[in-house]
């Protein structure tokens, strides 16, 4: 991701923040000191055998490997790190070089996923890990946790510290998933094409941005090789069918909290398009497990002029974009 759109993304993720506030422990700071200066560092590899490293600022947001040393000049009582990889990455984090105090109150916790005031990315109708198996906490007891992986190309830590000097070193680390399910895009623009093979879950593809979506192929219920296609069944909506496609709106991250805008549950070649008119639009594949399940699309950033000024097709009654 280019230093250009991680600052913009940044932003975004900043301009929800203090709409809703960051997690539950960093709800009362918004740790912004510095903001500016961040979004300015270079990240860019040198060559294949270059290390990245530098501080971790308090907030901060991380889009490449290599090593983030943050070191306490004071009491750092509200701080948060978000991650974010490419769409077809999940995140390997690993603390090194700790030095807090957990009995006097200092934590450092990651979470697979991305959370903002109550509200988490991927909700947990989508995440196969029930909650509390998604924080790993370095003060746990009788287990430490060091080491923690992502099922989705989003992760965060967020952490407290009391003593001057006090700190630890994060170490971050991209890895490929093949079938990627839940999404946060770094981009206002592209195209993705998302494959459930068999499995029974959720999948959001998320982008902090009011976009128009386009639909370009959708495939449902596509039975395996050695079984007759299943007669599909037009829903008037589409939940009861098992495998079909949402799409979202919201000023949230949590897509269980978001207003639908249309549904699809049958297959279709040719383009369907949508504009949704919110910070956060998602497209939301649901499937049953029962067959593989296909959807392709593509989304580019709404202007100005084009945002909903009516409910037919919008969001525009309820989701409010300055």
């Amino acid at each position: 991701m280019s230093p250009a759109l991680r600052a913009q993304l940044f932003l975004l993720l900043i301009s929800l923040s203090s709409r809703m506030g960051l997690s539950r422990h960093i709800e009362d700071n918004e740790a912004s000191d510095g903001l500016y200066s961040l979004l300015s560092l270079d990240q860019k590899r040198e060559s294949e055998d270059f290390i990245f490293r530098r501080p971790l600022r308090c907030l901060d947001m991380l889009a490449t490997d290599g090593y983030f040393t943050f070191v306490a000049s004071g009491p750092q009582l509200a701080c948060a790190a978000f991650i974010i990889a490419e769409p077809s990455e999940v995140i390997g984090l690993e603390l090194s070089e700790v030095s807090i105090d957990c009995s006097a109150g200092d934590f450092i916790k990651m979470f697979d996923g991305w959370v903002l005031k109550g509200e988490k990315f991927p909700s947990s109708q989508d995440h196969q890990l029930p909650l509390h198996q998604r924080y790993t906490d370095y003060c746990s007891f009788p287990a430490p946790g060091s080491t923690s992986r992502s099922s989705q190309n989003v992760a965060m830590i967020f952490f407290r510290i009391h003593s001057p000097d006090s700190g630890f070193t994060l170490a971050v680390k991209k890895l490929h998933n093949p079938f990627p399910c839940n999404i946060m895009s770094q981009s206002p623009e592209g195209s993705f094409t998302m494959v459930m093979p068999h499995q029974r879950r959720n999948c959001s593809f998320s982008i902090i941005y009011p976009v128009d979506i386009q639909l370009t192929e959708l495939s449902l219920g596509q039975a395996k090789s050695n079984e007759l296609s299943p007669q599909r069944q037009v829903w008037s909506g589409c939940s009861g069918s098992g495998d079909y496609v949402e799409l979202l709106g919201g000023n949230g991250v949590d897509t269980s909290k978001m207003f639908p805008v249309a549904d699809l549950c049958f297959s279709l070649s040719g383009l369907a398009q949508m504009k949704i008119g919110c910070d956060n639009s998602v497209l939301r594949l649901v499937s049953s497990g029962n067959y593989i399940n296909r959807v392709s699309f593509q989304y580019r950033l709404l202007e100005h002029i084009e945002l909903p000024k009516t409910r037919e097709n919008s969001l525009d009654h309820f989701c409010t974009v300055e």
